[in-house]
């Protein structure tokens, strides 16, 4: 099961829209009305979250002499 975010369609100009929350398989299509309550729903697409993990034997890359601070974004040799 994976948690998906929802949100409720405005039916007057000025409604704001309520988050939910909502646990389902990750297969299942998506809900068009909270099954709770009834009301109507769209599935919010959202950026995701990564793990990174560090492997065995592999060293992380050298750092960049490049970045970006207070004075702006260069390369330094």
């Amino acid at each position: 099961m994976i948690t998906y975010l929802y949100e409720t369609v405005p039916t007057e100009k000025g409604d704001e829209p309520k988050v939910y929350e909502i646990r389902q398989p990750m297969g299942a299509p998506a809900l068009t009305h909270h099954p709770e309550n009834g009301e109507p729903l769209r599935r919010i697409i959202s950026a995701g979250v990564g793990i990174q993990t560090a492997r065995k034997g592999v060293s992380a890359p050298p750092p960049s002499s490049c970045g970006c601070g207070h004075g702006g974004c260069g390369c330094h040799g």
